[in-house]
């Protein structure tokens, strides 16, 4: 009789056999093994796959999160897409002393996280250009005319109308913020200046616009915005994520008492523009004072904010330290300077008999001007004539008085209470007048080092104006470098040096310091961290959908993996099942033939079968 065999290894006693009457034998007992183990190899491998495919296309998508933000972040240039219903809107109106500009920001829905912040930046428009407008003069012109301010701003936000989707109007705030120029001004003119748009412009606009969205701003808000701007471009504000980032322990402000946490270092920033100086920095542990004056003092200076949504999460409190100095910009302390040199020269002739600076033969001579050059100092109708000497480290001797630094401890310019820097765990940013000094003309932005520097400015200052000159007609400088910068380099530089140095007390070791014009090639104003903070809780209206959908997105994430591990398992099962069913099949044969035997051995030798003998 052929018989059909299946036969398995796992255990040795698993075989199974089928007999059809009339099938021949067409399968050994080696062939049937291998058809067996095969199956299983091939549930085994396809399990294994599975695992391994889905491994790799959710590990994949979690190491590649942190470079596709930072690539994001980096390559923002394409235009912003304003057929998509989830981008939301904002715009920031910068009031400045010299005129206005308008700001237009764009960001995603909130992922529902309250971790996580916005994830804000600037919009594009068509041709990928950022959406900005400028007009001019400064609002404080219309300090006598509050009633023309409306008409003043409407360009501004007709442009910026006409960029944001019109079904999106009523849902994008609208935050129109003043600066230096209105601080001058007597706090009636710019009450008016406020009522007027605020009774105006929604009027004609449809933006959400609240009493609160329209204020003059301190000089410290300006320097918090900023410093968070800078921080939010940096990825300061995103969570540890790799071991070699620079982390720093907190002491959360409120919560002195509990355990520090660990977050991100976040980058300080120096501002010296021509007429003002302004420092800004996390201070992560908890200060202590020399006085209760000195106490009274920092409270002026010290920022304690929380960018988070959820005012209970603590992870984005932060404590930050700004201080602005009036007088101190490159500018102004040239202002200075020469005002000094004017008042003691003319006060030295007076007392001496003498005539230095009188004349264009007898002048003054200035080791804060390059060698050789001659300067006018004019007041009240007089000149005062000046040649330069290009010495550096007399000009810094000479301006090192300006500081106005004191004896007390923790101070800084003008005396002024400034908390202690961990240097050898702290980076800054140093812009505007910074980024000039070491670059426009010495060619050296970037990572700053002191003794290159030094090195640098008096080479410079040593050289001869006139080959200065020739280099600059010869275009060896920065294209926007011009003979004003040329002329005034050496005191500034000296300036910069002294500030850094002496007033705000770095080491001439410290090495991380970065002058820069843009942060990832992208030029970063405080109206990004005005936004950011004010902001900061809209995702909360969308929260709880949100983290509704994430819920729902992850379930389908989830049920892909084990969509695989149950196919998988099913056929496992399946094949488990044949297998059981084909040894049933087996006693039940070997039953049948036993049977089938012994009933042939009874007729054989002429014996009743044993059902007929039970009946006897």
């Amino acid at each position: 009789m052929g018989r059909i065999g299946i036969s398995c290894l796992f255990p040795a006693s698993w075989h199974f056999s089928i007999s059809p009457v009339g099938c021949p034998r067409i399968l050994n007992t080696n062939l049937r093994q291998i058809i067996v183990i095969s199956v299983l190899a091939a549930a085994v491998s396809l399990l294994y796959f599975s695992v391994v495919i889905i491994r790799n296309k959710y590990g994949r998508l979690t190491r590649d999160k942190k470079f596709q933000r930072y690539l994001a972040r980096v390559t923002d240039i394409e235009a912003t897409d304003t057929n998509n219903p989830s981008v939301n809107y904002g715009i920031v109106v910068d009031c400045g002393s010299s005129g206005s500009r308008v700001f237009v920001y764009c960001w995603p829905r909130h992922n529902g996280n309250p971790r996580d912040l916005l994830d804000i930046r600037q919009m594009r428009d068509k041709n990928r250009k950022p959406v900005v407008m400028k007009i001019k003069p400064g609002i404080s012109e219309f300090a006598t005319s509050p009633e023309k301010v409306s008409d003043y701003i409407s360009p501004l936000l007709n442009f910026a109308a006409e960029h944001v989707p019109r079904a999106k109007h009523k849902e994008t705030p609208l935050y129109i913020l003043c600066t230096a120029g209105m601080r001058i001004l007597p706090e009636s003119q710019q009450k008016a200046i406020l009522e007027d748009l605020l009774t105006d412009i929604p009027v004609h606009f449809d933006f959400l616009f609240s009493d609160s969205h329209a204020e003059v701003i301190s000089g410290k808000q300006e320097g918090v915005y900023a410093w968070i701007g800078i921080n939010f471009v940096l990825g300061r504000f995103e969570h540890i994520e790799d071991d070699d980032e620079a982390v720093v322990e907190v002491n959360i402000p409120g919560s002195e008492s509990s355990e520090a946490i660990v977050r991100k270092r976040t980058a300080g920033i120096l501002d010296m523009g021509g007429v003002s100086t302004q420092i800004a920095y996390e201070v992560p542990k908890t200060v202590s004072f020399a006085s209760s004056q000195q106490e009274e003092v920092a409270k002026n200076l010290l920022a304690e904010f929380n960018l988070g949504c959820d005012v209970h999460q603590t992870e984005h409190v932060y404590r930050v330290y700004v201080a602005t100095f009036l007088g101190f910009g490159g500018n102004a302390a040239r202002q200075r300077y020469e005002d000094r040199i004017f008042a003691n020269t003319i006060q030295k002739n007076r007392l001496l008999g003498k005539q230095t600076g009188l004349t264009p033969d007898m002048p003054y001579l200035d080791p804060c001007l390059p060698l050789d050059i001659k300067d006018e100092i004019q007041q009240n109708g007089q000149t005062i004539y000046l040649r330069g000497t290009g010495d550096f480290d007399l000009c810094r001797e000479t301006i090192q008085p300006f500081m106005n630094k004191t004896n007390e401890t923790l101070t800084s310019l003008n005396g002024v209470y400034q908390p202690p820097i961990h240097f050898q765990n702290s980076e800054f940013y140093g812009f505007s007048e910074f980024y000039y000094c070491t670059e426009d003309v010495l060619r050296m932005g970037g990572d700053y080092n002191a003794a290159k520097f030094t090195k640098a400015a008096k080479d410079y200052c040593a050289t001869k104006w006139s080959i200065l000159r020739e280099r600059f007609d010869r275009g060896l400088y920065a294209s926007h470098a011009d003979l004003h910068r040329l002329k005034y380099q050496c005191f500034k530089s000296a300036w910069m040096f002294e500030v850094f140095h002496r007033g705000f007390s770095f080491p001439v070791n410290y090495k991380s310091l970065k002058t820069a014009l843009q942060v990832y090639d992208k030029e970063v104003q405080w109206t990004l961290g005005a936004i950011l903070y004010r902001t900061r809780f809209l995702p909360l209206r969308d929260i709880q959908q949100e983290a509704f959908r994430a819920s729902h997105t992850h379930w389908r994430g989830v049920s892909f993996v084990y969509n695989h591990y149950l196919f998988s398992g099913c056929f496992l099962v399946v094949l488990l099942a044949i297998l059981l069913y084909l040894l049933r099949l087996r006693r039940i044969h070997r039953r049948t033939l036993r049977n089938g035997s012994a009933a042939a051995l009874w007729m054989e030798e002429g014996l009743p079968t044993q059902n007929a003998a039970g009946t006897l």
